[in-house]
């Protein structure tokens, strides 16, 4: 056997490597699995990614933790994991707010959606409804914009945070009116419903799933959903076509992204769970009791596709409202 110089014998681990970085994806994940949710618990995202969490984990054989790391509508939880070893370790929770709207409302934002992530697979569709406290005294669409529109700047509305779907969903409704409000941004979604049912704001814009519970009670009420049909948890809401809003419209997704550089065969594995998750039968059916279908069938190159798309959407349409966020 001939001898190997020292050069040649350094050289053979390196060349190795790549091999070797192959293997470990093959055999990944090895090691919990951690996805951030860049919102307060008891929301829509937090609430929906719990659903989710639990088969995920019986699929790929590691427990799946959900950190919760709220703040800047969405966009410091998307920066941790922008910022993140691209190891199949951490996860984003990502919706249109933080990969989308946050382009047209930040002046700089800490990360590009499209350079900084890697596409893994939407998860659900959400609808968005818009409801109004009970103390208002008026409980349909048109006696609220008339409210609105005589009472300049004097109301005001909430979200869980700047930038978020919600806000852009309740400042792009103000624009179709011709009416003003305060927009008064939460670190917790739970703080926007108990503010919106003790009357501290007008109206807040969410999940219509989320703000049934209030519209049933009868301290808030829901006064229309913003998608072509009416929503199945709650059939009696107009749509806003149905209450003179014309093609005005406003929904959400939330999909999981990983940091750029994730090797590809994590990419496709953790694709392929998640969809092998939302095709349970359970998890279907309790999205659908929420109003959030499930987005099934999609491709990680699809995904990030569709992002582009959503982009090209939404990007007008926020430096069109002169919201901001900073």
């Amino acid at each position: 056997m001939p001898r190997l110089s020292r050069r040649t014998a350094l050289a053979l681990p390196l060349a190795a490597l790549p091999g070797l970085a192959s293997a470990q994806s093959q055999a990944w994940p090895t090691r919990p699995i951690r996805i951030v949710v860049p919102f307060g618990t008891g929301g829509g995202t937090d609430i929906t990614t719990r659903v989710l969490a639990p088969k995920l984990s019986e699929i790929l054989g590691q427990p799946v933790v959900i950190e919760n790391r709220p703040g800047a509508g969405g966009t410091l939880g998307a920066d941790v994991v922008a910022k993140a070893p691209p190891n199949g370790e951490t996860f984003l929770l990502a919706t249109v707010s933080n990969m989308a709207l946050a382009i047209g409302l930040y002046s700089r934002l800490p990360y590009d959606p499209l350079k900084d992530f890697s596409s893994i697979a939407p998860t659900v569709f959400i609808p968005i409804g818009m409801a109004i406290s009970s103390k208002l005294g008026v409980s349909t669409a048109q006696e609220f914009i008339a409210l609105l529109k005589a009472n300049p700047g004097k109301y005001s509305y909430g979200s869980a945070g700047a930038g978020t779907s919600g806000h852009i969903a309740s400042s792009a409704f103000l624009s179709r009116i011709g009416a003003t409000a305060e927009h008064i941004p939460y670190r917790n979604p739970g703080q926007t419903y108990l503010a919106l049912q003790q009357g501290e704001i007008a109206f807040t814009s969410d999940i219509p799933s989320i703000l049934a519970p209030f519209h049933q009670a009868g301290t808030a009420r829901l006064i229309f959903v913003a998608t072509d049909e009416r929503s199945p948890v709650v059939p009696e809401v107009p749509t806003a076509r149905e209450v003179g809003l014309g093609d005005y419209k406003a929904y959400s997704w939330y999909g999981i992204y990983a940091p750029a550089g994730t090797p590809a065969p994590i990419v496709t594995r953790m694709a392929a769970a998640i969809e092998q998750a939302l095709s349970d039968p359970t998890i279907g059916r309790r999205f659908d009791e929420m109003g959030t279908p499930a987005m099934r069938g999609w491709t990680p190159q699809r995904f990030e596709d569709f992002l582009k798309s959503e982009i090209d959407l939404w990007l007008p349409l926020v430096r069109a409202s002169g919201a901001r966020a900073d």
